[in-house]
This record gives C-alpha cells, sequence and structure tokens, in this order.
C-alpha cells in the first residue's frame, strides 16, 4: 500500500528526519511512537503530500507523491481549526466530496452515512461550535470516512481532548478499521494508546529523525479499554516501546554496540 525509501527532511540547517524506510500493508494499522521533536508530524506531513521531502520516495499504490494524492485523507489534531464554522456539520463533512465530482444529494447522502458510522448522524444539521471537543474530532473522523480514502493518516488525533473521550474515540477508531478494512497510519507521543491500537508499533528515536525499530502486536482484534490494557502481552507491549521511546538500551544491546565498535561508548546511555 505504502512504501516509504531513504525519507530525509532539513529545516534549513535543521535535520529533522534521516534515512526513513517503512511499508505499510493494505488495511494495516500502524502507529508511530516517539520523543517530542523526533519528526513525527514532519513524516505525516511528507507522506500526505503537504512538504516535499528533502530526500528519498513514498509511493502510494504504486505511483509516487508529488503532491496531494486523491486517495488519502488527513485528520488532524486540533480539529476546531479544520472545521468551517460557517458549514453544519453535515456539510463539512460533505465538503471534501466535490473533489470526487459527485453531485450535491449524493455528497450530502454520503456525508450523513459517515456520520452515522461514528453516531453523530442527529447532529447532522447543527454546527461544530454547537458540538463538544470529542465530537468535533468525531466529525473530522467522519469528514475523511466519507471521503473513502485508501489512507487515512492520523496526526495525534486524541491530543486536545479529556482522557474519557479520548478513549471513546480510540475505540472508534478500531471500529471504523475492522468495519471497512481501510489502512490507517496514526501518529501519536501516548504509549498505551501506540499499543493499543496498532497491528504494528513504529518507534522514532530523534537528532534526526528515525526508526529504532518496529514491533508487531499479537493483541486479540476485539480490544477493550480494560481488559486488553490488562493483558500481560499488552504491559510486555507498553514497557518495551516505553523502553525504546526514551533511549534506555538493555545490557545485551549495549554489549552488541561496543563489540561493533571495538570496545567504544555506544551512541545512548546504558540504564537498568
Amino acid at each position: 500500500m505504502l512504501e516509504i525509501t531513504g525519507l530525509g527532511h532539513s529545516y534549513g540547517a535543521h535535520r529533522v528526519l534521516e534515512g526513513i524506510d517503512l511499508k505499510v500493508g493494505e488495511g494495516e494499522l500502524v502507529t508511530i511512537v516517539g520523543p517530542s521533536g523526533c519528526g513525527k508530524s514532519t513524516l505525516l506531513r511528507c507522506i500526505a503530500g503537504l512538504v516535499p521531502p528533502s530526500e528519498g520516495k513514498v509511493v502510494l499504490r504504486g505511483a509516487p507523491i508529488d503532491g496531494v494524492p486523491d486517495d488519502l485523507a488527513v485528520v488532524f489534531q486540533d480539529y476546531s481549526r479544520s472545521l468551517l464554522p460557517w458549514l453544519t456539520v453535515r456539510d463539512n463533512v460533505a465538503l471534501p466530496l466535490r473533489r470526487r465530482g459527485l453531485a450535491k444529494a449524493a455528497r450530502r447522502a454520503q456525508a450523513v452515512e459517515a456520520l452515522a458510522s461514528v453516531g453523530l448522524k442527529d447532529a447532522a444539521g447543527k454546527y461544530p461550535w454547537q458540538l463538544s471537543g470529542g465530537m468535533q474530532q468525531r466529525v473530522s473522523i467522519a469528514r475523511a470516512l466519507a471521503y473513502r480514502p485508501a489512507l487515512m493518516l492520523m496526526d495525534e488525533p486524541f491530543g486536545s481532548v479529556d482522557a474519557q473521550t479520548r478513549e471513546d474515540l480510540e475505540d472508534l477508531v478500531l471500529q471504523v478499521h475492522r468495519a471497512q478494512g481501510m489502512t490507517i497510519l496514526l501518529v501519536t507521543h501516548d504509549i498505551d494508546e501506540s499499543v493499543y491500537l496498532g497491528d504494528r508499533v513504529v518507534v522514532l528515536a530523534r537528532n534526526p529523525g528515525r526508526v529504532r525499530d518496529e514491533l508487531p502486536v499479537t493483541l486479540p482484534a476485539g480490544r477493550d479499554q480494560i481488559g486488553t490494557r490488562a493483558d500481560a502481552e499488552f504491559v510486555r507491549l507498553r514497557a518495551e516501546v516505553g523502553r525504546l521511546v526514551r533511549g534506555v538500551v538493555k545490557d545485551s544491546e549495549a554489549a552488541d554496540a561496543l563489540d561493533a565498535k571495538g570496545g567504544a561508548s555506544v551512541e545512548e546511555p546504558v540504564k537498568k
């Protein structure tokens, strides 16, 4: 579905990303997590065609991305700025469908269907400012779903809502993913969220941003906020991702690095 090869990006003299190689399969939900400043959002913007990378390439379904592709939708963190306050909820969701060349009636019908899938069918005639923050983010997700993209990118989409709403929205994403089989790439700073949602967790390191490791998530598909988070495998994966994000290396990794460098000190500190 998506193949990223040798991607690097700089803002002037500041190197943000370097040597990113990543593949995402059809129907996969991949989460990207890493420390603050590792270039997660920049990577997503390069994939979306919003920022041309300084080097490397991004290929979606065999076609190189050199602008915003037609088969892609993005859900941003700041829902309050991504919804137009003078349009109804239904018309906000229907707006991108003009690009599909659909008639007005078809656009509205598709928008209502997408709103129903996120539990907001009854809010179609309201305006964004009449809804709570969590409901506004549901509208943003519905807008992406209505477009029926091959790939949905989500840039820390739940970072601006409260904890309970965040859990509800996480479960909504899992529900949508199971029901539609959509390919989703989600960036988050939340370690627990990366494990709870992902089929695979990609951990980035910083200075400059690069892929440190990829961890498959073998948790059952039917996840829930209480049972899954108490599962021993979830706890193990959360600890492993946390270790990688914080740059902590195991004694065995430190020994391998020392051997490779002929006894020289390793790049990152060893902590037990």
